[in-house]
């Protein structure tokens, strides 16, 4: 694969997918749920899919707990973590509800889910099993872990961050600051705030600290908006990934964009080509050096022919990726 910028992954799934997500030690690894039922495990240098598992329905999203276990959820509300050494399956729990986010605090040791349900559970993956279940106002939408707090975007544009060593009580309730319904939250790389999308074409920068002087510096701007024919086409921004030294962040639309945003001094550093279809999920590697981009269509005129379900790998640069 030397000298090439892109390539896609062979064996892609054969439905939507629902996320992808790189392994915390390496580049090498990448996780890819489905709406195909599976969750597949790539070799991205090798181009060669390792494994993958099923479960009964869709799965909505899947994590990498550490390097050789994974932890997936979906429609059929069943929690699942998998030996990707072994290939075995082990069922930890379940939701009462499709299971929509799954994610990894390392800095607290838990599993972390997000589900229809209008509940948040945490799971103890050293035995596992259920640590809490926690009520959220509304059906689960969105999470992500900064590290001991935890983001939690619902719908009714609710956003509740929590403290995940004592969850004995909500740490702070919000209201988007965008209009309308939250599509994708993920934390800065430096843990101070977060980025929310929404399904209208627009991101928010937002910042944990409760204070007047900090909470001055949250803004929001238009994106993944097309000009054609002199209609302006607004689309969903489905999905954020950070960059994790460079704290720049990737977003993916319905548009089929891929864009990079510094969100301090508040530019776009690059857009990238137009891909076949919709982004469903992004993916920084560890090391900031490969961005995973699920183009993918994501229903979003119900059940027209379309181009495949692909995931790309793109070999990106600190010139993409790095303040100017």
């Amino acid at each position: 694969m030397t000298g090439c910028i892109e390539y896609k992954l062979n064996q892609g799934p054969e439905d939507t997918i629902s996320a992808v997500k790189f392994s915390p030690s390496t580049a090498q690894f990448l996780l890819v749920s489905s709406w195909d039922c599976t969750v597949r495990l790539y070799d991205v240098a090798a181009n060669s899919m390792r494994m993958k598992y099923k479960h009964s329905d869709p799965v909505l999203d899947c994590a990498f707990y550490d390097p050789t276990h994974s932890w997936s959820g979906g429609l059929d509300a069943q929690l699942k973590t998998h030996d990707l050494n072994t290939d075995q399956d082990t069922i930890v729990g379940t939701h009462d509800a499709p299971i929509r986010c799954v994610e990894f605090c390392p800095e607290v040791n838990v599993m972390v889910t997000g589900s229809w349900d209008r509940s948040v559970r945490l799971w103890d993956p050293r035995t596992p099993c259920n640590a809490g279940t926690f009520t959220q106002p509304e059906k689960v939408y969105t999470l992500s872990v900064a590290r001991d707090r935890l983001i939690v975007g619902t719908a009714g544009r609710r956003v509740l961050v929590w403290d995940l060593r004592n969850m004995g009580y909500v740490l702070q309730r919000r209201e988007s600051s965008l209009k309308y319904q939250t599509r994708c939250i993920r934390a800065f790389p430096n843990k101070q705030g977060f980025a929310l999308s929404s399904i209208e074409g627009r991101v928010a920068v937002e910042y944990l600290d409760p204070s007047p002087e900090v909470q001055k510096k949250k803004y929001a701007f238009k994106c993944h908006r097309l000009k054609e024919n002199g209609i302006e086409h607004v689309y969903p921004v489905n999905a954020i990934s950070f960059h994790g030294t460079h704290n720049t962040f990737a977003t993916g639309g319905s548009d089929g964009f891929v864009n990079i945003w510094d969100p301090l001094n508040k530019k776009r550093l690059c857009q990238f080509h137009r891909y076949p279809t919709s982004i469903a999920s992004l993916a920084f590697s560890n090391d900031g050096s490969l961005l995973a981009i699920a183009s993918s269509y994501m229903q979003e005129q119900g059940d027209i022919s379309h181009p495949e379900d692909a995931v790309f790998i793109r070999q990106v640069t600190d010139a993409e990726t790095k303040p100017k």
